[in-house]
């Protein structure tokens, strides 16, 4: 446990005021780990365990529509065919909402029986996504530290409704990184989960690695963001020179 804790140890100089959170998709039941008391909406799982201890939760504990997305049960047609999100205004047409159901990720059944959950602070196991809780600020070094060795463009993937398929699921079934802006989903809105405007950055579990040693290696914050205008110019002017300097004399 220690060393996995260990691990993820960079991150304590965010001094988040949301904690990280490590999220495991699990086929048979966690050892050590308390099973959470009471049911409720996976996006309300993900802010519980920011300050309670590690915990796990079985079928019965979920309240909302990730059973769908977790294959724990089967589509209903009314959901499906998009009638809900027509007459909920948010789709101009079912059609519209019927679509994004040929894009939500989805597990296979009976494939995931228990999802852990645990701060980072606490892990005790390899978190299969981490989901970041930041503000701009923070923000700006967690993206740019998930592509500053790589140069890979970083690229969002969200629908209006069902955005805990695209933090939670999305990012373990591909292995793409996701983000979004809290408020723009309507579960944690409604439920008023965390103030908005706030950036929530999900990693998949591949990505883990790079991400832990980017944050060690590279510079978070950079000179052209503390200087002013007339020394940045100066900075830059250099720069520009001492790279013309080394292609002439190459």
């Amino acid at each position: 446990m220690n060393s996995i804790k260990k691990d993820y140890s960079v991150l304590d100089r965010f001094s988040f005021q949301w904690k990280p959170v490590g999220i495991k998709f699990l086929l048979n039941k966690p050892v050590g780990i308390q099973r959470l008391d009471k049911s409720m909406p996976i996006c309300q799982m993900f802010r519980e365990a920011q300050d309670q201890d590690p915990f796990y939760a079985a079928d019965e504990n979920f309240a909302c529509v990730e059973r769908l997305m977790l294959g724990m049960m089967e589509a209903e047609p009314i959901f499906e065919s998009g009638q809900i999100g027509e007459k909920e205004r948010i789709y101009q047409e079912a059609r519209a909402n019927r679509r994004i159901y040929q894009y939500i990720p989805r597990l296979a059944k009976g494939t995931v029986r228990y999802i852990a959950f645990s701060a980072a602070d606490k892990l005790a196991f390899k978190p299969d996504v981490l989901v970041i809780t930041a503000n701009p600020a923070q923000a700006e070094i967690v993206l740019r530290a998930l592509s500053y060795s790589t140069g890979k463009p970083l690229t969002t993937k969200i629908t209006p409704v069902l955005m805990c398929a695209w933090m939670f699921f999305y990012p373990y079934v591909s292995g793409e990184l996701n983000y979004t802006i809290t408020g723009l989903g309507y579960g944690m809105r409604m439920k008023k989960l965390l103030p908005e405007g706030l950036v929530l950055i999900s990693v998949p579990f591949d990505l883990i690695p790079m991400l832990m040693e980017n944050l060690q290696n590279m510079d978070w914050i950079l000179p052209m963001t503390t200087l002013g205008e007339e020394e940045r110019l100066e900075l830059s002017s250099k720069i520009m020179e001492e790279i013309r300097q080394e292609y002439k004399n190459g």
